[in-house]
């Protein structure tokens, strides 16, 4: 198994207009997303096969691609249809032709993978209740200048919670918490008992009983958290995010945070917003000061038993980086106690 076998977002389906070239990075390959001629995305490395310039500053003509710089035209899988220098003389040819990955679109997002032969046949994440009667759906876009593990980890941590937002989301009470950590098949879940009230300043309006919450956390191999709050009955809340490698220390981050306020679905959807992005970019700071330690100093951490989570995460983005199935990890459950 290798991270090239997944498939990862490029674009809201939305920004995928009919005459529009997007330009993306995802491990490090360069990549002009646009769509063919039958409407479907298409994915090219970002090169001309002539010069070497950039395919994503060019422009789309019915349907093909047209580089920027002596007009080669590229079609939906990469062939060159034409090149103007040669004229009425041009003939096509199997040797030239643009390196084209696969894609897919659901969800309201469009997906590529990287490899062409992947050791696993698998297919995008499904996006908790995205699209369903009843719930609600704000998306906002980040990048971090950090890798897909530590931000990853960020997203599903919470002792970290009432020191970099706090106030907005958790106070540092020293509140004792316990939670299972589980690894299974290629995933964690993490499961907390003994959350109340500490969700910082829409507590009273998620949970005006002070009901015990019934919170979890997961990781999906290899860049997948979702994270769940489940408070009563029209107090549910999905936040999930997919961060994106560009490159080793710059994460593209896709986040939905889908809800069921009932009455309050439509009239939340700005504040819900609001608050999304603010905490985010408090995680950008703060991860964007790591990364500048980690690039000087390396990744020794010590760790605690609050951070079984992250542990089990790295022992699973490990495998992948060895060109192993983590799948085939042996299973692990701990229970810890900390306070927050």
């Amino acid at each position: 198994m290798q991270f090239a076998d997944f498939w990862y977002i490029v674009a809201l389906s939305e920004q995928l207009q009919p005459n529009k070239v997007l330009s993306r990075t995802v491990l490090g390959e360069w990549l002009a997303i646009f769509r063919g001629e039958d409407g479907q995305a298409v994915a090219l490395r970002d090169r001309c096969l002539h010069r070497n310039s950039r395919l994503s500053s060019g422009k789309i003509c019915n349907g093909a691609l047209q580089c920027p710089y002596h007009g080669w035209v590229y079609d939906g899988v990469g062939n060159v249809i034409a090149v103007p220098a040669e004229g009425d003389d041009f003939k096509p040819s199997p040797q030239r032709r643009a390196k084209c990955y696969a894609t897919k679109e659901q969800d309201g997002y469009v997906y590529v993978r990287l490899a062409d032969t992947p050791s696993v046949d698998l297919e995008p994440f499904s996006m908790p209740h995205y699209g369903q009667t009843g719930w609600e759906t704000v998306r906002v876009i980040n990048r971090f200048a950090n890798n897909v593990t530590n931000c990853a980890e960020n997203f599903i941590d919470i002792p970290h919670t009432a020191f970099v937002h706090p106030g907005v989301f958790r106070t540092s009470r020293q509140q004792k918490l316990e939670m299972t950590v589980e690894r299974c098949h290629g995933s964690v879940l993490v499961e907390y008992r003994n959350e109340n009230n500490n969700l910082g300043w829409y507590s009273r309006f998620l949970n005006l009983q002070g009901a015990e919450i019934k919170h979890s956390d997961r990781f999906y191999m290899p860049n997948i958290t979702s994270v769940e709050y489940n408070m009563a009955h029209n107090r549910h809340l999905f936040i999930t995010s997919q961060s994106i490698p560009e490159t080793d220390n710059s994460t593209l981050v896709y986040t939905d945070v889908t809800y069921n306020y009932g009455i309050w679905n439509k009239l939340a959807r700005p504040f819900v917003r609001w608050t999304a992005q603010h905490i985010i970019h408090q995680d950008v700071e703060i991860l964007g000061i790591q990364g500048e330690a980690i690039a000087k100093y390396g990744t020794q951490f010590y760790n605690t038993p609050a951070d079984t989570i992250h542990i089990f995460v790295e022992s699973i983005r490990a495998a992948i980086s060895r060109g192993e199935d983590p799948r085939l990890l042996p299973n692990q459950s701990v229970k810890i106690t900390f306070w927050v």
